[in-house]
């Protein structure tokens, strides 16, 4: 796979992001798992843009429906949606990181609904934390970070590599089609499923020496 020292400027282009609707409260709701059909409330804020129920239904049968004993980081959370859901599916652990204090406040919110003990919320910079976190620790990493942004996007990608077990997966959503051989931190990784919903490109990411 080719590499190069930084991503091609079309890597990870995107549409401008809808504007806020205010702050009002509305609802996602899980769609497997032990929590199946339960709604979460989410707020309104701008730049929270859940992950779509139909998307979550196709990364989830990738991934396998069953979590049990995997541990799951959500490094940009936001809503929550793929955190929950990998909960609900059995993750031993998901540590859940969001930056804006309202959104982090609405997932303790949600953790408490649903008494989830397997679920870790941090209220930090995804970037700082991820630099602290040890090497291997996760089997699932989410990255859903702000479209349009190529050097968050990359940074995450470079923080996050690492982070995953050997034979671990990263799932990325973005503008465009992700381009592994452009981005050194994915040295040594393949996109192994992909699909696209609407303005939205997703990728389940594997190391490629995985059997």
């Amino acid at each position: 796979m080719p590499r190069s020292s930084a991503p091609r400027s079309s890597a990870f282009a995107a549409p401008n992001r809808a504007p806020s609707r205010g702050s009002k409260p509305h609802t996602i709701r899980i769609i497997g798992g032990n929590w199946k059909r339960t709604p979460l409330p989410v707020l309104d804020l701008d730049g929270l843009r859940p992950t779509p129920d139909r998307v979550r239904e196709t990364l989830f049968n990738w991934l396998g429906q069953d979590l049990s004993g995997q541990r799951c980081l959500d490094l940009f959370a936001g809503s929550g949606a793929l955190g929950f859901e990998a909960a609900s599916r059995g993750a031993a652990r998901v540590l859940m990181v969001e930056r804006s204090g309202r959104a982090a406040a609405q997932l303790k919110a949600n953790q408490a609904r649903l008494d989830a003990r397997n679920i870790e919320i941090a209220e930090a910079d995804a970037l700082r934390l991820a630099a602290r976190l040890a090497p291997g620790s996760f089997d699932v990493i989410f990255l859903d970070p702000p479209f349009g942004d190529e050097a968050l996007l990359s940074r995450a990608l470079e923080l996050a590599a690492p982070l995953a077990a050997p034979d671990g997966a990263i799932y990325v959503e973005c503008g465009e089609t992700l381009e592994p051989g452009s981005i050194d931190a994915l040295a040594g990784w393949s996109v192994v499923r992909e699909g696209k919903a609407g303005a939205v490109r997703y990728h389940l990411l594997r190391r490629e020496n995985e059997e």
